[in-house]
């Protein structure tokens, strides 16, 4: 039998462990240093392997390698990176990304427990994380608590796919035996019925339930009977959990096809995160006699929210639980420089939306004029809809268009596209994704925020999500601060944020002087009320 690495041993001449930091059925979880590339990386060492029979150690490392492609196929903000797999003492270690905080069991038991809109927030990172994961063909299987990690920096990421399934892989689990954590498994994965993707949201409402419980709805004094709990009972009324508390209810429907949809979830979420009680989670919640003893717990969770504001406040969310999440980790590093770049335009006088790229063809973009048609009146366009008086419709080389005001003109800021009448003391401004790192704006401008509020006077007057050209993938932010550089003075600036159905996420910016917001206001609904993307034009 080999015997135990431990700390100072160097696996593939290049990983030094240094410490242990996390233990569970499958392995042991190191801190390690990469002494080729000189960063810290988290090691996981696979214990099982050194306990069992060439065949069932030739299984494992299946197993591992299942783990490594089932990682490497999700491109997700929320999803630890793998960074290599590699065999030592005869058996499969994973290199992963290293992350700096604790996970969601041990902040939880720090705490006491995670406040309701806090679990919200990190609820709707790991359903952006599983929804990534189904959407090739990936289940994770065992989300739980101890699986879900709060970085320091504000992250939220769903780690361990040791156990996921990945349609059209042969079955590696023999017949009959039973993966994940018992008391997070769905109850149809427990009958012996096939997982999908509602077995994961089942898990992950099991792992709100304890956040905001401080106790695991289902756990009980034994395998059997924790696993009797899953099939058989409903959980513990929830005295703790505030606007979130339906949408948990709905997460645990023991019928798979009475849960919400990932969509549907994801919106519930978002609006208990705001303080809101989801109107729609009471669809999905059963009718059930209440005994007087869960009136009154009731009843003061009621007393103690805070008032249905619509947006969510920063200041408000407990310490328990850190911000909101910077960006990709596969695109991590690009995205987090961008976020630093843009705090920078905004301090140094560039305006805070100074440096979002946008993408797409550009071809000409460099001039000054008007995109307009070749006689110098508006482009023509499908739509019925016609500016007002005093404004003019252009179509932008990009492909889109919207409405501005007729001596407004087009200049390139880098590689940003304004429309502008003073050399950018106003100014409209375009981004567009293609390959966005957020499943909704709302989250999206959160970051923004939270990476504008640390370093300048900044004041939110509005974020919320809200509903643009007939999707709910849309958020509204509008906000204030004081410009330095050419601009230098108090600012304002709103922006309409939304994912189009092809996926493409589009930001519409309006800034200038605070003294005549009012005008600009009024002059964004106009914008808006002429814009077309680029996919809807012929």
């Amino acid at each position: 039998m080999e015997q135990q690495t431990g700390a100072g041993a160097v696996l593939a001449s290049r990983y030094r462990l240094v410490e242990p930091i996390g233990s569970g059925g499958m392995g042991k979880v190191w801190r390690a240093h990469d002494e080729l590339l000189h960063r810290t990386v988290a090691v996981k060492e696979l214990t099982a392997g050194l306990y069992v029979a060439q065949a069932d150690r030739e299984v494992l490392h299946a197993r591992t390698q299942k783990e490594a492609r089932a990682a490497a196929r999700i491109q997700h903000p929320a999803v630890v990176t793998v960074h290599d797999v590699l065999e030592h003492d005869d058996r499969p270690w994973i290199v992963m990304e290293y992350i700096d905080g604790p996970s969601l069991a041990e902040a939880a038991k720090a705490a006491g427990r995670i406040e309701p809109r806090e679990a919200a927030r990190i609820g709707l990172h790991v359903l952006g994380a599983l929804r990534a994961a189904h959407a090739v063909g990936v289940l994770h299987r065992d989300v739980k608590p101890g699986n879900v990690l709060l970085a320091k920096d504000g992250r939220v990421l769903l780690t361990d796919f040791g156990i996921a399934a990945i349609e059209g892989d042969s079955s590696i689990t023999r017949t009959g035996e039973l993966v994940g954590s018992i008391d997070y498994l769905a109850p149809e994965r427990v009958t012996g019925g096939a997982p999908d993707p509602s077995s994961d949201l089942w898990s992950l409402g099991a792992t709100l339930f304890t956040a905001v419980e401080a106790r695991s709805p289902f756990r009980r004094t034994s395998p059997i009977s924790s696993l009797q709990a899953v099939v058989n009972d409903e959980p513990p009324a929830l005295r703790q959990s505030g606007a979130l508390g339906p949408v948990i209810t709905a997460l645990l429907r023991k019928d798979p096809a009475e849960r919400p949809s990932a969509q549907e979830a994801e919106r519930m979420l978002l609006e208990a995160m705001e303080g809101r009680e989801p109107k729609a989670a009471q669809a999905f919640v059963p009718t059930r006699a209440v005994s007087s003893d869960e009136l009154a717990p009731a009843q003061e969770a009621r007393e103690d929210r805070a008032p249905e504001t619509g947006t969510a406040h920063l200041a408000e969310q407990p310490p328990a639980g850190p911000g909101p999440l910077p960006g990709n980790p596969a695109r991590g590093r690009v995205r987090r420089a961008a976020v630093v770049a843009l705090v920078a335009a905004l301090l140094g006088g560039g305006g805070v939306f100074g440096v979002l790229k946008l993408t797409g063809d550009t071809e000409g973009g460099g001039s000054d004029k008007n995109a307009s048609a070749p006689d110098g009146q508006p482009a023509a366009d499908d739509d019925a809809v016609v500016p007002p008086s005093g404004w003019k419709k252009v179509v932008d080389p990009v492909g889109f268009s919207l409405f501005v005001p007729n001596d407004w003109s087009r200049r390139m800021d880098g590689d940003q596209i304004d429309y502008t009448p003073d050399g950018g003391k106003h100014f409209i401004r375009i981004a567009v994704d293609k390959t966005p790192d957020y499943d909704n704006p709302y989250m999206h401008q959160l970051e923004l925020e939270k990476q504008v509020s640390q370093r300048t006077d900044y004041k939110r007057h509005d974020l919320h999500g809200n509903t643009f050209r007939n999707t709910t993938h849309a958020a509204l932010w509008e906000f204030s601060w004081t410009e330095k550089g050419p601009q230098a003075g108090p600012r304002r600036a709103i922006e309409q944020m939304y994912v189009s159905p092809e996926n493409t996420e589009y930001a519409v910016y309006m800034s200038g002087p605070a003294a005549d917001w009012a005008t600009t206001r009024q002059q964004f609904d106009t914008v808006l009320s002429g814009w077309q993307p680029a996919a809807n034009r012929g």
